[in-house]
């Protein structure tokens, strides 16, 4: 289980030379064990083979297409909880503790709970509290992983297999129906107003809002709202189907 975490966090990070020069490495070290079958196991080598097979600045830019325009796959696990709110900022501090507890520092400019990082630090504590660490974001692997296999993504499949590995019962087909009537936040109109500027109001005018809200104003605008799904409702829904 600990290797796969770690071979899913390095096919979850921006693809780099030494990802695609070490492929068959992460292939090799891809067994079936009690916690990866050998279904699951086939998948990730199969995702890593064509990952691989395009050129490394294709891989790149279509990495920044689905993961850095708007929210909704953005892999950032508490953009999907907490949003811009004050409580996202105390959430970082609570993680980061987490990591410095199981003996981590993080040692790049990512956020800590950048999923990638997050299945690191995973990988380096025993399999129950890897196995309990997924579950806790369980409800959002789901969301994301249903988001991607919407928009035909082959990344939607390392989220099955996170979903899986963690033993919660929670599978991305269940929210393909909420998921569905979503609307994209990442075409070239939703971008656009993300960023739509305000109509300039005078200092005191009635009903002018705050320099700060404005800015969170204008920066979502249209934007997908945070939410975290119960993890009880997502296996109950998926029971009845």
């Amino acid at each position: 289980m600990m290797i796969a975490l770690r071979v899913i966090a390095h096919l979850l990070d921006y693809p780099n030379q030494t990802l695609f020069e070490h492929q068959q490495d992460l292939i090799e070290a891809l067994v079936p064990t009690g916690a990866l079958d050998p279904h699951h196991c086939a998948q990730l080598q199969r995702f890593t083979r064509h990952l691989c097979a395009r050129p490394l600045l294709d891989a790149q830019a279509a990495y920044g297409e689905l993961f850095d325009r708007g929210r909704a796959t953005s892999l950032l696990l508490f953009e999907h909880v907490h949003g811009e709110s004050h409580d996202r900022g105390q959430a970082m501090v609570d993680l980061l503790a987490q990591y410095r507890t199981a003996g981590l520092e993080i040692n790049c400019r990512e956020l800590p709970d950048f999923l990638p990082l997050y299945l690191e630090y995973l990988a380096n504590l025993n399999p129950a509290q890897a196995r309990s660490g997924l579950q806790d974001v369980a409800p959002i692997l789901a969301l994301l992983g249903a988001r991607l296999i919407q928009r035909q993504s082959s990344y939607g499949v390392l989220f099955d297999v996170l979903l899986a590995l963690s033993g919660s019962g929670v599978q991305c087909q269940a929210l393909e129906p909420q998921v569905a009537g979503e609307a994209r936040d990442d075409t070239p109109q939703a971008l656009d107003a993300v960023w739509e500027e305000e109509q300039v109001t005078f200092i005191g005018q009635p009903g002018c809002p705050s320099a700060a809200e404005t800015t969170h104003q204008r920066r979502f605008v249209g934007a997908v709202v945070p939410q975290y799904l119960d993890v009880a409702q997502i296996v109950t829904s998926n029971k009845g189907h």
